[in-house]
This record gives C-alpha cells, structure tokens and sequence, in this order.
C-alpha cells in the first residue's frame, strides 16, 4: 500500500494486522530515506540507528516471505521515500494499492507534526507517478481507496478493496488492540498518538480544513495528483 503521510496509513496497518492470516511492516524504507536525505524529521537519529538502510537490502527483504510465513503481507510504504536507487518497478510481484487523502487534510495534519516546506514533502506527485507505472504495467487501473470513503463507511469500502485485491474479508479489520503495537516503527512515539488511543477507524471527516498562505499553496500544487487519483478510487 502507497500512501503520503497523515493518510490514515498507520490505521490501515493496524486494520490490516488485525487479521489472523496477515503479516504487516511500517514503512521500511523510512531509514535509508531519512540517512540519505538529511531530512531534519523528528527521531531522525533513532529511526536511522533502528533500521536496515541499505536500498538493496530492504528490496530483498520486502520481496522475500512474509514474516511467520503469513499468507497476505501488508506493506505500509511511501513513495516520496523512495530516492535512492530503487522504486516500485523493483516489485515486479506485489499487489500495489494506494490510498489517499484530500491535500487540504492532510496538510492540516501533518503541519501539527513536522515542518511543512515544500509540497513534494506530502508525495501527490510520486503517488501519481507510480500509480501510473504500475497501470501501464498491469494493463489496468490500479486499485486506489480514499481514506474519506473508508471513515465513511469502513465495512463497505474495506471489503470492496479486499476483493479487488483477491483476499477474504475478514471483519476483524474493523477494530484493533488500543496502544502501541510491536510491528511499528520507533517514530511512533512522535507520529502515532491518535492511531495509539484508537480501537478502530475514526468517524468520517468534516468540511476540509480552511487553509491560508502558504499551506493553502502547498494544498493547491497537490490538488490536480489527488484528483487524478480520486478518479479511480474503488
């Protein structure tokens, strides 16, 4: 699963994990891209020195079998990490989905977490660009879930991707253990409070945040990727 950041991603992990029969990971590839971007994130120096961040590596172990030999593998990944010298071609044998928010949303919340500085930092554009190669690739539209449509109605939209995926649904993706969980990755202790003191998916979203200045301008450059994404959302 493709998604930016403060996309519900982290949430639909935990829906993921709560199935019986499926192994997930946290964004592995977060290290390499923090090491050789510099990027001043939050726990920086903690993610780096916690994870595997060598590019090749990190393929090698996505694309081998799933931890505990589970049948589905849920893969939380983001395409703007994806800067060294491999991307989503390098997972010829995934199942690639992406998930999506409103830009609006998610500048919102992602300013009360990390310095906002330039659009590419949220990935429209990235998440476009590999939903485009990997529709070339498969010969059709890749599936795409709005995290709007899964606050909406989670049992509705949660299952319909579960079937465009080619797995079962399970009912227990609804709800998960409160508190942290043992597959998240150590930056959860500054990004992951909300999803932290949940049991399940939140209620649908509002009005979209009003935003001024430069978040609305970062808003707008992000707005014409969601919306050729929105478009074949499932």
């Amino acid at each position: 699963m493709w998604s930016g950041p403060r996309n519900i991603s982290t949430a639909m992990m935990r829906s993921f994990g709560a199935r019986s029969d499926c192994a997930v990971s946290d964004e592995p590839f977060y290290g390499a891209f923090l090491k050789h971007s510099g990027e001043p994130h939050p726990m920086a120096a903690e993610t780096i020195a916690d994870m595997d961040c060598d590019w090749r590596s990190i393929v090698e172990t996505q694309s081998g079998d799933a931890p505990e030999n589970q049948p589905v593998w849920y893969q939380k990944h983001m395409p703007h990490h994806m800067i060294g010298p491999v991307s989503i071609a390098d997972f010829p044998e995934h199942r690639h989905a992406f998930l999506i928010r409103a830009p609006e949303g998610v500048v919102a919340s992602y300013r009360a977490k990390n310095e906002l500085r330039r659009p590419e930092m949220l990935g429209f554009a990235k998440l476009r660009e590999y939903f485009d190669f990997e529709t070339e690739r498969a010969g059709a539209p890749a599936p795409v879930v709005d995290s709007d449509d899964i606050l909406r109605d989670s049992h509705r939209t949660l299952s319909r991707l579960c079937s465009v995926l080619g797995i079962s649904w399970d009912p227990a993706m609804l709800s998960w253990e409160k508190g942290p969980h043992e597959d998240d990755g150590v930056w959860g202790a500054h990004w992951y409070d909300k999803v932290n003191a949940s049991t399940g998916f939140g209620s649908a979203s509002g009005p979209l945040p009003e935003l001024e200045g430069e978040y609305a301008e970062v808003a707008e450059a992000c707005r014409g990727d969601y919306e050729a994404l929105k478009a074949h959302a499932i």
